[in-house]
């Protein structure tokens, strides 16, 4: 068991580095910086020299070469990559153990599903940056994330862990998971709408604390992409009403936390309460520096790992919560 817990803790880290690199390619507008999947214009890694390039651009007359946005693209699926690797050698020593047999079942549906998000890397680029793809594989990163996660805990026996009961918080622990969820869906469609500076003032919305917003066309996940899905094709509306969403549920998830945090802080979890506050107010200032400096790219990058933080640390208290 010591060799999965220590595999799915290589692979905690692992994913959070993948979603870092997935933030830094959707930051920098690289999502076809390789308009072909596996390769990248065809070649293994990505074109180097002036003949490769030529040949590229032949290959994909409609998507001119631009090194720059090929690096981040070829990474961040090497990275990937990288994960469904690791997924097999844990489900091998899974089998190689007998302490634990349910966790198998565990390392195969981690398996099975980096093998879907590997399906849904090629339908990014296949379907040119589909809202609802893309926003499913942004998710999907977080969802590995916290499989790993589950496998480590399943897979350790931690005596700091053993000493919290919180049985009675299992109702709120699951609203927060909830809501949390729905914000972090939020963030990745704000996202992959290109809607995050659809409002460049803080606390106002376009100098208004109600500006216009169309929530239809803004939520319609069956949106056409034209040649492509590049920098977005929602009007200001449609992407202001996707912001500012984003923007109410983060007052909900802050209200939801505070409640669960005050009964943390009277259980014998108190430093989750701790860690908690911490990092809810982190991905608050985030969020407002985003805004408030249009958006820069290391920010915006931790904004998402914060968000896993957060996702795993209430994922801990929901884990904690049902423990029997």
């Amino acid at each position: 068991m010591n060799d999965i817990k220590n595999l799915s803790f290589f692979g905690i880290c692992l994913a959070f580095i993948v979603i870092a690199l997935g933030a830094w390619t959707r930051l920098v507008d690289a999502g076809l910086g390789c308009p072909d999947w596996p390769g990248c214009y065809g070649f293994i890694v990505f074109p180097t020299n002036e003949a490769e390039i030529a040949l590229a651009e032949s290959r994909f007359p409609m998507f001119p070469y631009d090194i720059n946005k090929a690096i981040p693209e070829v990474v961040h699926r090497y990275f990937a990559a990288a994960l469904g690797f690791l997924a097999i050698v844990l489900v091998y020593f899974s089998f190689k153990q007998s302490e634990n047999k349910n966790i198998r079942a565990w390392t195969i549906g981690l398996l099975i599903f980096i093998c879907c998000q590997g399906l849904f890397g090629y339908l990014t680029v296949s379907l040119k940056l589909l809202p609802i793809i893309v926003t499913g594989h942004l998710f999907g990163g977080f969802t590995t994330l916290t499989l790993f996660f589950l496998i480590f805990l399943k897979a350790g026996n931690f005596q700091i862990l053993n000493k919290m009961t919180i049985p009675n918080l299992k109702t709120i622990a699951g609203v927060a998971l909830f809501v949390l969820i729905i914000q972090i869906f939020l963030g990745v469609w704000t996202s992959t709408n290109y809607a995050s500076l659809a409002c460049a003032d803080f606390p106002t919305c376009q100098g208004s604390y109600l500006p216009d917003m169309d929530f239809k066309n803004g939520f319609n996940l069956n949106q056409e992409v034209g040649p492509n899905y590049l920098y977005g094709l929602l009007d200001n509306p449609s992407r202001v009403a996707v912001h500012y969403s984003h923007r109410v549920s983060a007052l909900i998830v802050t209200l939801v936390f505070l409640i669960l945090m005050s009964k943390l802080w009277f259980s014998n979890a108190a430093p989750l309460a701790s860690s908690l506050g911490i990092l809810l107010l982190t991905q608050i200032s985030l969020g407002i520096i985003n805004v408030v400096y249009v958006l820069p790219l290391y920010v915006a990058i931790a904004h998402n790992l914060v968000a896993a933080l957060l996702l795993l640390t209430v994922f801990l208290i929901n884990y904690l919560a049902w423990k029997k």
